[in-house]
């Protein structure tokens, strides 16, 4: 008994891990239908969108229109234990509860945004992991519970939640096909990219460089030398005695010129 509760305790630390991963990765997204009237797309690498097939999105839907009903019979279906009836100790009863609000917080917060966050990007690898962990955690703790009421529980309980695992194992196992499908599909993608991409860059025409022939006999040429500007002619003083012309000022310390008699 008590290697089983320890067991719980650790499925039920586990599936509060997916839990607080798929808060905390949230991000808002649009309001997301049932049906896609159009093909949506997903953002690429260079954060261009590129198309949807149909069939792709048709598959997606079809997987999580099943794990949302399989989740909403879930719920109802814990929501009927009577685990406070059982017949064993105060501690498996209280790990069973524990176990049964831990699905439940799950069922009703941290799968349905998940499965939102994918429905906005159907072909996200990422968000189809995220999934495909949660699913993971929500197989083991029902699971455990499953056995806990198989041992303490009514045939009928255990019946309806044995139904509910096996629900949620065939989705995560097309789950688990669906992220094996969506890899190979991106790495042909990649490879074809590649591909493309040396093809664009053997048809650019390469110009063969340029040569600079360089003549090692040829003697280095003398800078030019630069020629001083011709300095401007200066006026010769009149001669003494001579009255200059008019207008023409007398040049300083020149006698003045002899008036005529």
């Amino acid at each position: 008994m008590e290697c089983k509760a320890i067991l719980s305790l650790a499925l039920a630390a586990l599936l509060g891990t997916a839990i607080a991963a798929g808060q905390s990765n949230s991000t808002p997204t649009a309001p997301a239908t049932a049906q896609y009237a159009s093909q949506p797309a997903t953002a690429s690498a260079t954060g261009q969108a590129s198309p949807v097939s149909y069939a792709s999105v048709t598959q997606l839907n079809g997987l999580l229109g099943q794990l949302e009903a399989s989740a909403k019979t879930a719920q109802d279906d814990l929501v009927r234990l009577r685990i406070e009836r059982w017949k064993t100790d105060k501690s498996t009863k209280e790990q069973a509860l524990a176990n049964v609000d831990s699905l439940q917080r799950n069922l009703r917060g941290a799968l349905p945004e998940i499965i939102g966050q994918l429905r906005a990007a159907p072909e996200d690898l990422p968000a189809t992991f995220k999934l495909y962990r949660n699913l993971d955690a929500l197989y083991d703790v029902l699971g455990n519970v499953v056995e806990l009421t198989g041992a303490f529980g009514s045939k009928d309980d255990v019946q309806s939640l044995g139904n509910d695992l096996n629900a949620f194992e065939r989705t995560r196992r097309q789950m688990a096909e669906r992220i094996e499908t969506l890899s190979a599909a991106k790495e042909a993608e990649i490879v074809r990219l590649r591909t493309d991409l040396k093809t664009a860059h053997a048809a650019v025409p390469v110009e063969p460089p340029k040569k600079v022939v360089v003549d090692d006999n040829e003697p280095p040429k003398k800078p030019a030398v630069k020629k001083k500007p011709a300095a401007k002619p200066t006026a010769a003083p009149p001669a003494a005695g001579t009255k200059p012309a008019p207008g023409q000022a007398q040049t300083p310390g020149q006698p003045p010129a002899a008036k005529p008699q």
